[in-house]
C-alpha cells in the first residue's frame, strides 16, 4: 500500500520534480544502506549499489509503476542488487579459479618441457663425447634397439666388449646427468 506522502512524492517524481527525489533520497537512503551494507560487510560497495538504485529510480521515474509502497519497492531492489552482486563476485571469483589453474598447469607443462629438451641435449652432448666404439655400441643398443648379439654381429667384435662398451657408456651418462637430476627432482 502506497502512503499518501509517498504517492505526491512519485508523482512529482514522474513531472521530474528534483526536490521530489532528493526527498526521496534522504527518506530512504540510510536505511538501504544499512541493509545493503549488511548483506555486504563493504561500504563501498553498499554506497555503489544504493547510489545505483537510486540512479535507476530517476531513469525509471516515468514509467514507475509501483503496486505496493515506495519503502517496499526500495527494499526489494536493494535485495535483488546485492543477489546480482553477490553472483556476479561468485562468477568472476570461479572464472579467476579456472584461470589461475590453467595458467599454473600450463606453467608447469612449460617447465616440464623445458627441463625435458634440457635433459635431451645434455644427453646428446654426452653421447657425443663419448670414445668413437663405445659411441657407436650405445647408438645401436639405445637409437636403433639393437641386441647385443645383433651389434657384436654388426661391428665383428665379441658380446662381453659390447656389454663392456655399454657399461662404460651408461656410467659415464649417468655420472654426466647426476647433477641435472638433482635440479630436476
Amino acid at each position: 500500500m502506497i502512503t499518501n506522502q509517498d504517492n505526491q512524492l512519485l508523482l512529482l517524481l514522474k513531472s521530474d520534480d528534483e526536490a521530489a527525489f532528493t526527498e526521496i533520497y534522504q527518506r530512504y537512503w540510510r536505511k538501504l544502506f544499512v541493509v545493503v551494507m549488511h548483506r555486504l560487510g563493504n561500504t563501498e560497495e553498499a554506497r555503489e549499489i544504493v547510489q545505483d538504485i537510486f540512479c535507476h529510480l530517476w531513469n525509471k521515474r516515468h514509467s514507475l509503476q509501483l503496486d505496493y509502497s515506495l519503502n517496499t519497492y526500495l527494499s526489494a531492489a536493494a535485495k535483488y542488487e546485492v543477489i546480482n552482486r553477490l553472483a556476479r563476485k561468485d562468477r568472476q571469483q570461479r572464472l579467476q579459479n579456472r584461470l589461475s589453474q590453467n595458467w599454473n598447469e600450463a606453467t608447469e607443462n612449460t617447465d616440464d618441457q623445458l627441463q625435458f629438451h634440457e635433459l635431451q641435449d645434455q644427453l646428446a652432448t654426452l653421447v657425443r663425447a663419448l670414445p668413437e666404439k663405445c659411441r657407436i655400441v650405445f647408438q645401436l643398443s639405445r637409437d636403433k634397439g639393437y641386441s647385443q648379439k645383433m651389434i657384436a654381429s654388426e661391428l665383428g667384435i665379441a658380446e662381453k666388449t659390447v656389454e663392456a662398451h655399454l657399461a662404460n657408456a651408461l656410467r659415464k651418462l649417468r655420472t654426466g646427468l647426476s647433477h641435472l637430476f638433482f635440479f630436476l627432482f
